[in-house]
């Protein structure tokens, strides 16, 4: 097993990387729409639903759901990612740097979505418990919160050590492992206009489907559903390869 020591907020400089969204983002834009017109046609929201896109980044799902007509706000720790966004804001969609540990409004929002394991990256539990209060305060009554994360046992069984990437003449060298709590990544990045290679180290926990059930039970939330991909298929704990969650505020 690799062991690294890993910056307690690595996520502050890969976020405001350019090539981080390149990694993972600009060419999966029909699969993430799709997904959101499916989760639209499950949630069912009425045309003057308010909604929070949490660790939004650029705002590529905000600006999906704020394409529907509904009013969409979305908040980002990286002040570079909410710059870029901010360049689609209109009247029904804004953007805001924000901290998700620290609070925004209060029982303002509909529904609000943390997409894309956007989440499990802080040093402590507490900071993990102050992101779900975040929203669990955002919300009304009855609220409802939609958490995209990746399934454990199906991250563990499908690890690939090692793998190489290049995009737009970029090249990505990824070295994953794990030990009892966490997941890690390491992404040595080969540009021709950078003097060095970047990289960077991700650190992601391993929150089981209980350990959210009981974050959100601790600020007022309740799983209503659980589905175990894009689909919006069964979730099997085995076989699933995300983990996404249906909460309501009590």
């Amino acid at each position: 097993m690799k062991t690294a020591t890993v910056a307690s907020d690595w996520y502050k400089d890969w976020f405001d990387s350019s090539y981080y969204h390149k990694l993972y983002f600009e060419r999966n834009d029909t699969e993430a729409a799709a997904f959101i017109h499916r989760l639209l046609d499950l949630l069912s929201p009425p045309p003057d639903a308010r909604m929070l896109d949490v660790a939004c980044g650029r705002g590529r799902h905000a600006r999906i759901l704020a394409a529907q007509a509904f009013d969409v706000t979305g908040i980002d720790l990286s002040e570079n990612s909410i710059r870029y966004a901010l360049q689609f804001q209109k009247e029904n969609l804004h953007f805001y740097k924000h901290d998700m540990r620290e609070l925004f409004y209060t029982n303002y929002f509909d529904y609000a979505f943390n997409f894309f394991t956007s989440f499990g990256y802080f040093r402590t539990q507490r900071e993990h418990d102050s992101a779900i209060r975040t929203v669990s305060t955002s919300l009304k009554k009855k609220g409802l919160f939609t958490l995209d994360y990746l399934n454990v046992r199906y991250a563990e069984d499908h690890l690939e050590q090692h793998s190489q990437k290049e995009i737009d003449g970029v090249i990505y060298h990824l070295t994953k492992w794990t030990d009892e709590t966490h997941f890690y990544k390491h992404i040595r990045i080969e540009d021709r206009i950078l003097a060095t290679p970047l990289e960077f180290t991700e650190k992601v926990a391993k929150f089981s489907l209980k350990d959210f059930s009981d974050m959100f039970a601790r600020h007022g939330l309740k799983i209503q559903d659980v589905f175990g991909n894009y689909h919006l298929e069964v979730y099997d704990s085995r076989l699933s390869p995300r983990l996404l969650l249906l909460a309501e505020k009590q």
